[in-house]
């Protein structure tokens, strides 16, 4: 698979959210298939940006094509790609397929389970080892491997999980018939 190109992510975050799905995620050889994204923008009420800058978001608003990694109810990292055409918004990844480093993964996860490995995104970050330490980091530079997707797949489209505000807004994505997704998708 071909890097994503240098403009990936300096479109709609829903855009760039859609077409994150089944390209290739690694942090530091460790990953596997992006499943499952939700959309998040400045002026989106559930949006960590949508009340401006603070030190927690400061990466939001910094270029696209960055990491914005965040703790999530005190308790798992996130993790999440700076993107848009103004600063403010960030793709959330939900679930990944793994594909690469799945012993390291079964390592830092304690289960060698695959569908356990990735499905959620505190899980995924867990396996892959991100941490507060990667926020604001480039994508396109190590530890980071971003790879465009051969082919686009059939797509999910449904309502952010997990917020109260916002929560209609038809911006979670999935790959249809993966078997590694955070949840289901409502029919």
């Amino acid at each position: 698979m071909p890097p994503l190109p240098p403009d990936f992510f300096r479109r709609p975050v829903a855009d760039v959210a859609r077409d994150l799905i089944g390209t290739q995620l690694l942090v530091d050889g460790v990953g596997g298939i992006v499943v499952e994204t939700e959309a998040y923008s400045r002026d989106d009420a559930a949006s960590h940006s949508f009340a401006g800058p603070t030190a927690r978001n400061a990466a939001m608003f910094g270029p696209p094509g960055h990491a914005y990694v965040y703790r999530s109810y005190g308790m798992h990292w996130c993790l999440n790609l700076v993107c848009g055409e103004a600063p403010g918004s960030a793709v959330l990844i939900r679930a990944l397929e793994p594909t690469e480093g799945l012993e390291r993964m079964a390592q830092r996860r304690n289960t060698a389970e695959p569908r356990l490995l990735c499905s959620g995104p505190g899980r995924l970050t867990q396996a892959l080892g991100v941490t507060k330490a990667l926020d604001g980091q480039p994508l396109d530079q190590p530890p980071f491997t971003l790879r465009n997707r051969d082919t686009a797949p059939e797509l999910l489209v449904g309502p952010r999980i997990g917020i109260t505000r916002g929560a209609d807004t038809p911006w979670r994505f999935g790959r249809a018939g993966s078997a590694f997704l955070s949840k289901p998708f409502r029919r």
